[in-house]
């Protein structure tokens, strides 16, 4: 059974990482969402990462804040797609996040994608979109995702435009 792991930090995470599990939902994609740090329980973290890859996770999502170290301790554990969502908090609001996320030693990748909320709807579409490599219906979902988003763009333009003539 293929699946998305969404891994959080810390309870605190799961205002900006439901984000995930409703897109999730919409596209009808199986998930999984647990808490576990990287600094704090980094044993249950790499059991997890171990068990989830068994039971068919593809894709993994972590989100942390400040140290943000998860998505590596994930990354360290697994070949399969790690995407990090740094999130905000701490002294820097999240630069701090960002930055700990991002820099990965060369070769062990980590996806990381913009901080808080952005950064967590686009972790859900990166999934979506590494899995609909092996998924053409997933694949012809997005290319109408994609569409209904162009044409609400439209829409909401029509409502406010005003152009000279």
């Amino acid at each position: 059974m293929d699946f998305v792991s969404i891994i959080m930090g810390s309870k605190s995470d799961w205002g900006v990482m439901s984000e995930c599990v409703e897109i999730f939902k919409r596209f009808d994609i199986k998930y999984e969402v647990i808490i576990s740090s990287a600094h704090r329980s980094p044993d249950r973290t790499r059991q997890y990462v171990e068990e989830a890859q068994k039971k068919g996770a593809q894709v993994f999502i972590a989100a942390a804040g400040m140290a943000a170290h998860l998505a590596g301790a994930i990354a360290a554990q697994t070949c399969r797609p790690v995407i990090g969502v740094p999130l905000s908090g701490g002294a820097l609001d999240g630069l701090d996040a960002l930055l700990s996320t991002v820099q990965m030693p060369a070769g062990m990748p980590v996806g990381t994608l913009a901080i808080g909320k952005a950064g967590a709807i686009n972790a859900a579409y990166m999934a979506l979109q590494i899995l609909s490599l092996k998924n053409n219906e997933l694949y012809d979902k997005l290319i109408k995702d994609r569409a209904l988003k162009a044409k609400k763009l439209e829409s909401d333009s029509q409502e406010i435009e005003v152009r000279i003539s």
